[in-house]
């Protein structure tokens, strides 16, 4: 790494960096050492089957998963066509006239602003229109939308920043073939940039099961097992939250609910990348 003619300053400045690094190693560790030491103690498969008794401090966590599981089918499902589209928009449409780049503009500020907003502000926002105004009250629906808000950024940028690093030889030869617009992304720019679009899914997914303040704004507290979308439902992270701050005795279960969280996040970021690496091969191989 380093030799007689390496100057002092630059090995302190890596010895420094070097360090910097494994603190952060360390501290990912000892987290990670404390939820599966104390998360793994009693967990079953009956945790996982079992619906809360007292508040969440006995039985299991079944209905919980239930509700996680459709809060995020509702975000995703609203979130990916409205990001997919805007990215598309942002990264392909050409911006020509100055109105088109005066609205382009407008869409990045909404971006950045909706970015930089709280989840506490969220929360409020989607208690105010979903709950009340648009009369869904505390449900799935509401929960899943507000959720849907928060993700939207994030998701139109990484989208968008997976459309751009397309390399332009691939859109000079479609349009060498003649080939519309339309059929170029379908058939070249959205395959390729798929690794991208699935690690935006998988960032949105992550920041949705780890979302606590805005949900219990909208979905609401109820731990039972919802009917339907338009019951109110306590999401795997709130049920964390409430057995920690609120439950006697509710730490035991706190844990191994945060452990199956951890679980849950690295086996999506598993399973995502080895997905991702998979679709970009397969689709590098059918366009050349």
């Amino acid at each position: 790494m380093f030799n007689s003619k390496t100057p002092k300053k630059d090995k302190w400045a890596h010895i420094l960096l070097g360090f910097f690094s494994f603190l952060v190693i360390s501290l990912f560790l000892f987290f990670l050492g404390l939820l599966v030491f104390k998360g793994m103690n009693s967990l079953s498969l009956s945790f996982f089957l079992d619906a809360p008794l007292k508040s969440g401090r006995a039985g299991g966590i079944n209905s919980i998963l239930v509700s996680t599981f459709l809060l995020i089918l509702v975000c995703m499902g609203a979130s990916l066509p409205i990001g997919l589209g805007a990215a598309i928009y942002l990264a392909e449409i050409d911006q020509g006239t100055s109105r088109m780049k005066k609205f382009e503009s407008f869409i990045r500020l909404s971006l950045n602003v909706l970015a930089a907003a709280p989840s506490i502000v969220f929360g409020l926002f989607g208690n105010a229109f979903f709950c009340n105004y648009l009369g869904m009250g505390f449900s799935i629906w509401s929960g899943g939308l507000t959720l849907a808000c928060m993700v939207l950024p994030l998701f139109i940028s990484c989208v968008e920043e997976g459309l751009r690093a397309v390399p332009q030889d691939y859109q000079t030869a479609a349009a060498a073939l003649s080939l519309s617009r339309l059929t170029t992304l379908r058939k070249i720019i959205l395959p390729i940039a798929m690794p991208a679009i699935l690690a935006a899914f998988l960032l949105c997914v992550c920041r949705a099961l780890s979302e606590t303040a805005a949900l219990v704004f909208t979905s609401g507290y109820v731990d039972r097992m919802p009917s339907s979308l338009s019951d109110s439902g306590r999401s795997l992270s709130v049920h964390i939250y409430d057995l920690s701050m609120n439950v006697v005795g509710g730490d035991e279960n706190a844990y191994k609910s945060a452990f199956v969280l951890l679980i849950f996040v690295l086996g999506i970021s598993t399973l995502s990348n080895f997905f991702a690496k998979y679709v970009l091969q397969l689709n590098t191989k059918r366009i050349l």
